[in-house]
């Protein structure tokens, strides 16, 4: 199994941070869903520089984050405290959640899971499982074996579904999981698959007048 391994955070600067601060435009949805449904306690898992705590932060909710990078972390806190928002923290890696059985009504992972290998998916799928109350929702995305970096790219490969990212940047010699339908269906299997999307998010030029295309997998599934 490789060790999940986070982004370098202290290279995220300028227009770059400001895009990680702002949320993505699903978790404002998610927010209204979970308070519809009466959810309070909510793991924002692998929050990066903070944009989805701070979000449910000022929606009522009661928020733990979690990151295996402490960088990643002593910023989210930083935002919190200018926000006069109390919320809590946790650094480690998402193979194993220093959280008791059943902790939360709902979990929000968004670009963060797929930051190891197929062994590593399988045990962190196991721990999102755990930590989900009954009914408990959560909302994630997975790389799509459409996407360039796993189609087109000579980046070594690690096993049957990852490839160890090769680029100048904070993703630098992350390893990225890589999923198609099937294989979703093998991995959630304990779970029930509220909805599960394909989108292509953007695409830019990456050399040349190459472009690149990015699919993830956007998944909602719900702790039977």
């Amino acid at each position: 199994m490789t060790r999940s391994k986070g982004w370098n955070w202290s290279v995220v600067k300028g227009s770059h941070a400001d895009f990680w601060r702002t949320p993505s435009v699903e978790s404002f949805y998610l927010v209204n869903r979970w308070q519809n449904l009466g959810f309070k306690d909510f793991l924002d898992l692998g929050c990066g520089l903070g944009r989805h705590a701070i979000l449910f932060g000022k929606n009522h909710f009661d928020v733990s984050c979690f990151d295996i990078s402490d960088e990643a972390i002593n910023q989210t806190k930083d935002w919190a405290n200018l926000e006069n928002l109390n919320l809590n923290y946790e650094v480690g890696d998402a193979l194993s959640l220093p959280f008791r059985d059943g902790s939360f009504d709902a979990i929000l992972s968004y670009h963060v899971i797929n930051h190891t290998d197929t062994a590593g998916m399988k045990q962190i799928i196991s721990e999102l499982y755990r930590v989900l109350r009954v009914n408990g929702e959560c909302y994630l995305t997975l790389g799509s074996k459409d996407a360039w970096g796993w189609k087109e790219t000579d980046w070594p490969k690690i096993d049957e579904n990852t490839k160890l990212r090769q680029e100048d940047g904070p993703e630098n010699n992350v390893p990225h999981f890589y999923a198609d339908y099937n294989l979703i269906q093998e991995l959630f299997s304990d779970f029930e698959i509220i909805d599960l999307h394909q989108v292509q998010e953007f695409i830019k030029k990456r050399s040349g007048d190459k472009v690149c295309e990015s699919w993830h997998y956007h998944i909602l599934i719900r702790k039977k």
